[in-house]
């Protein structure tokens, strides 16, 4: 069987560290699925968690560690990897959110999928999983 690959958005890592079941899928496919992690994705997870962390009360170290186990389930990529793409991602993006063109660029030049909650992926012309339809792609 061919092994099948994802980029994670943000959104999905911070699920992942503050909830149980998107953690879970990670987890239980992370043997046979490449989760790609573009570096301003992870940098943008740490930020906002953090953050949210704190606001709750909670441990932003201990989350920001969690948060790194988990990213170690995929692979972390860069600007050298996607760069290329930059131009094209930009573009499908629009005025939607500009500053997500490396998500998009990363999933162009891997040819693989999104994995997010972000609805300003849907229509750029990559497909795009949701945590609540991704078993469909992971079966």
């Amino acid at each position: 069987m061919e092994r099948r690959s994802l980029v994670l958005d943000a959104n999905i890592l911070i699920r992942a560290v503050l909830g149980q079941r998107v953690r879970r899928i990670i987890e239980a496919h992370a043997d046979n699925v490449s989760f790609f992690i573009p570096e301003t994705a992870y940098a943008e997870a740490e930020e906002h968690l953090a953050r949210l962390v704190a606001k709750h009360g909670g441990d932003p170290a201990k989350a920001l560690s969690f948060l790194r186990s988990i990213a170690g389930l995929g692979t972390l990529v860069g600007l050298d990897l996607y760069g290329d793409f930059e131009t094209e991602a930009r573009k499908r993006l629009g005025t939607r959110d500009p500053e997500d063109w490396p998500i998009l660029a990363a999933a162009l030049a891997l040819s693989c999928p999104i994995w997010t909650e972000d609805t300003d992926f849907f229509g750029c012309g990559v497909a795009t999983w949701t945590s609540s339809s991704i078993d469909s792609f992971l079966v």
